[in-house]
């Protein structure tokens, strides 16, 4: 079965893609509060995000959780996904995220998608985009990550088979594998600089915020010891 995408010239094998969605951090920046949970428009981030990769055709869809697992469940369990849940170990790294939730793909994919749950513009469109970009990615490319005006940007889409390595099993999300293996790597260069917001800060909140004419709900603090950012 081949798809044809818009403008892009051809036909395209379909490709099997699963995403890993990370929402295991801290919040500290924000004061300690779950990001994932920031409400636009009455729907958490997390649910949107949930939404919109599902319009996109991802296949099987993958959250891991860490610190506010208990609060973030209940917005979350009325979807078809994996949860992985790392609450049990409060130190774990977004390397450990990506590999965990990659380890808890079910079955072998063409491509792997890894979103952050804080980034509150990205919808169907966009995640399709990013996926049309990676199909028609340069030969030999096996990473794809967007580029607005010469800085990266997320998620990233990457082969499969890179976790399948030994060598990079644990990191195909990290910066490291960019910096080791550029001829691998493709930026896809986009005006959409959706793919660059991201909520870290109550300025951040405020700038979507300005953008959108509209406000967002954030949550109450909820303190922990230690962990993500």
């Amino acid at each position: 079965m081949a798809c044809l995408l818009k403008g892009g010239g051809g036909l395209y094998n379909r490709l099997s893609l699963g995403a890993v969605v990370l929402a295991a951090g801290q919040g500290s920046r924000l004061g300690h509060r779950p990001k994932s949970l920031i409400e636009l428009a009455g729907i958490p981030l997390i649910r949107r995000q949930l939404i919109a990769l599902s319009g996109a055709g991802v296949d099987q869809l993958v959250v891991v959780l860490g610190h506010y697992a208990t609060q973030i469940r209940p917005f979350i369990e009325d979807f078809p996904i994996t949860v992985v849940d790392l609450s049990d170990h409060p130190e774990a790294s977004q390397k450990l995220s990506v590999q965990q939730g990659v380890s808890a793909l079910q079955g072998k994919f063409d491509a792997v998608m890894v979103v952050p749950s804080d980034m509150p513009l990205l919808g169907t469109a966009d995640y399709t985009d990013l996926i049309g970009a990676y199909k028609k990615r340069p030969e030999g490319a096996r990473m794809v990550r967007p580029i607005v005006s010469e800085s990266p940007g997320n998620p990233v889409i990457f082969d499969y088979a890179i976790t399948e390595e030994s060598e990079s099993s644990l990191e195909p999300l990290c910066r490291h594998w960019w910096q080791k293996h550029p001829e691998q790597c493709h930026g896809w260069q986009t005006m959409n600089d959706r793919f660059m917001i991201d909520i870290d800060t109550f300025e951040d909140v405020t700038a979507v915020e300005a953008r959108l004419g509209r406000q967002l709900v954030v949550p109450e603090s909820i303190e922990v010891v230690s962990g993500n950012a």
